[in-house]
């Protein structure tokens, strides 16, 4: 197994055989949940000064397999944050209307306004995923919508818009594991779907097509992470600090006060 980088060098293959998705620098859980307290209230003031700014925007893209942690991960991360500055965009099965466009046509309506933070659950990765595994469409059309994917995001990072994506990779074991929770808790028995079998034996084929999508998609303007997601606390400990790097990098500054507020008065 080789040493675990978080991430890849844009351009380069990438084997998920190298990836550990039980890593978790041997860290302690208690002290980790601490620290992601600490990271949320930074995380808290920066998107405050992003949205007061308004000149940059923040896109935080989820893809994982079933039970991955997409929804876990970004309520534990951005819980305390102002919602009025994030909009959480679950991307399910394309609509009637979705098909009738171009595959990028219900993703771009709803990347981030500068001064907000979006964030995908799930997102234009699947028409190179599920598209690609399941032979939606000939090879011939989604062989070509890796780079139609490396233009758009460029375009978004072109005008303003910062890009983060985040594959959480957890094991095959380590998803048998939580399908099992899912059908022995009643609380949990409605995120279970009997579609996820199906999905569960094409394992391999979904591998190698993450694997192609992470060496073709990574770029510096928009790179991918690939986060260790067989522990829950270390996986959001990583996306969490990830995040608050980007955003510092990114230094969004409130605006500068409007002339001659020391001299106004408040009438009764």
């Amino acid at each position: 197994m080789a040493k675990y980088k978080v991430s890849p060098k844009p351009g380069s293959a990438v084997n998920l055989q190298n990836y550990d998705p039980d890593y978790y620098e041997s860290l302690d859980e208690q002290d980790v949940a601490e620290e992601i307290g600490k990271l949320k209230i930074k995380l808290e003031s920066l998107q405050e000064r992003l949205y007061a700014e308004g000149k940059q925007s923040l896109l935080v893209v989820f893809q994982a397999m079933d039970t991955g942690g997409k929804d876990g991960v970004i309520k534990k991360v951005f819980e305390g944050i102002n919602p009025q500055g994030v909009r959480v965009i679950a991307f399910k099965a394309p609509t009637p209307e979705e098909m009738a466009h171009d595959f990028l046509w219900r993703v771009h309506q709803h990347t981030p306004p500068r001064g907000y933070i979006g964030v995908f659950n799930r997102s234009h990765y699947e028409d190179v995923l599920v598209v690609r595994v399941n032979n939606l469409v000939p090879k011939s059309v989604w062989k070509t919508r890796y780079e139609t994917i490396n233009q758009f995001e460029q375009l978004l990072a072109d005008n303003g818009t910062r890009i983060l994506k985040f594959y959480l990779h957890i094991s095959k074991a380590e998803q048998k594991e939580r399908l099992l929770a899912r059908l022995a808790d009643p609380k949990k028995n409605w995120k279970f779907s009997m579609g996820d079998l199906p999905v569960r034996k094409q394992w391999d084929d979904y591998m190698k097509a993450y694997e192609v999508l992470l060496e073709r998609c990574n770029t510096e303007y928009a790179p991918w992470h690939i986060i260790p997601a067989n522990h829950k606390w270390y996986r959001d400990l990583v996306v969490a600090r990830t995040i608050l790097a980007a955003l510092e990098e990114m230094n969004p500054k409130f605006p500068a006060p409007e002339e001659g507020l020391d001299k106004v008065e408040i009438p009764d």
